[in-house]
């Protein structure tokens, strides 16, 4: 707990047999109240060696997309009481250190969002990041901010952390099962008032960690176009898309 606020951490998982033990072990336990891990459909041996770690598991019966494994992981943390849930990638891609840092700025009560930026720091090509995605993320990004109306570094980090205010808040069964859940997500918290923060976090590029290959990334950036375009028009009035129809706004101070 932090003050008396339970912390869960979620484990959205495909295929991280090899990287999910040393993922774990550098999770900061202190802090944490729970851990759990959702598989989706994965043919080689995560839900074994989660279970061997103490890891609670669900595992999804098919592959569902990472969107949809991502619907699982909020709702199960809801259905337990969470009340801060930091989404950990089981790949050790992002520093799972960084979770009480994480977990601290939603309990501090500024935030209900907090993104793991590996922009902030200023080393994400150093770390390995591709050209072209590191090209592709700043330039999706500018455009967001501008539609959006925000000033974020970056909008495509898999490493979050949530209020269960916020979780409550936002539809989001209704999104994507796929890649684009998460900007989807970081949009309608954006369009409902939601304060988002950030945080520096180191990353690390090796085979082990999971990436999305050209064709889906392309995929993805004509969606996150959209989103943007879609919350351009929910914030000036021009229309209400149906993405951002379901969203309890924030309650300003």
């Amino acid at each position: 707990m932090i003050n008396g606020k339970q912390v869960m951490v979620v484990m959205p998982a495909y295929h991280a047999e090899h990287t999910l033990e040393s993922t774990y072990q550098a999770l900061p336990h202190e802090v944490i109240d729970h851990v759990l891990l959702v598989d989706d459909a994965s043919s080689d041996n995560t839900v074994e060696v989660a279970k061997k770690l103490g890891i609670e598991v669900i595992r999804h019966d098919r592959n569902r997309g990472y969107g949809a494994n991502q619907k699982t992981c909020y709702q199960a943390a809801l259905d337990r009481g969470a009340d801060i849930v930091v989404m950990v990638h089981p790949d050790y891609q992002y520093e799972p250190r960084l979770a009480t840092a994480m977990a601290a700025m939603i309990e501090s009560g500024v935030y209900d969002l907090v993104i793991g930026s590996r922009i902030l720091g200023g080393k994400a090509r150093q770390s390995g990041m591709p050209w072209w995605k590191y090209v592709a993320n700043r330039a999706l990004t500018a455009f967001e901010n501008v539609m959006l109306g925000a000033k974020l570094s970056e909008y495509h980090t898999g490493y979050r952390a949530y209020s269960a205010d916020l979780l409550r808040a936002i539809a989001f069964q209704s999104n994507s099962d796929d890649f684009i859940f998460d900007n989807q997500f970081l949009a309608q918290a954006i369009i409902g008032g939601y304060p988002v923060g950030e945080i520096s976090v180191p990353t690390k590029y090796f085979p082990e960690a999971s990436s999305i290959n050209l064709p889906r990334s392309i995929k993805y950036g004509f969606g996150v176009l959209g989103t943007a375009m879609q919350g351009f028009a929910a914030r000036t009035g021009l229309l209400q898309p149906a993405l951002f129809a379901g969203i309890k706004r924030r309650n300003t101070p």
